[in-house]
């Protein structure tokens, strides 16, 4: 089985990072932790690529293409109703049709 988890947009820059804490205080999967000088990436596999930790990083340390992942997939069928989401129709993942997600 394909893990799309560990394949994601989410890219980090702790050279970047003045410690603000947003990125934890936002990011709703625990992807990042507070370190001493900067925050530290530490499970990036749950990232869902919703970009909160990206539009809140005042320096932009942290990048993400938000709307490709399992969270646009679900969005998605919430606001049009249309039937469920699927990897196998290239609708998330980033358009990869062969992986499992949600």
């Amino acid at each position: 089985m394909f893990d799309s988890y560990t394949l994601n947009t989410l890219r980090f820059y702790p050279e970047r990072c003045i410690n603000c804490r947003r990125c934890t205080e936002v990011c709703p999967h625990g992807v990042f932790f507070e370190g001493e000088s900067s925050a530290v990436l530490d499970s990036p596999e749950r990232c869902m690529e919703c970009g909160a930790c990206a539009r809140n990083c005042p320096p932009g340390a942290i990048e993400v293409q938000s709307g490709v992942g399992c969270a646009a997939a679900l969005m998605r069928k919430a606001l049009t109703g249309k039937g469920e989401e699927t990897c196998g129709d290239g609708s998330c993942c980033g358009g990869d049709e062969s992986c499992e997600c949600c």
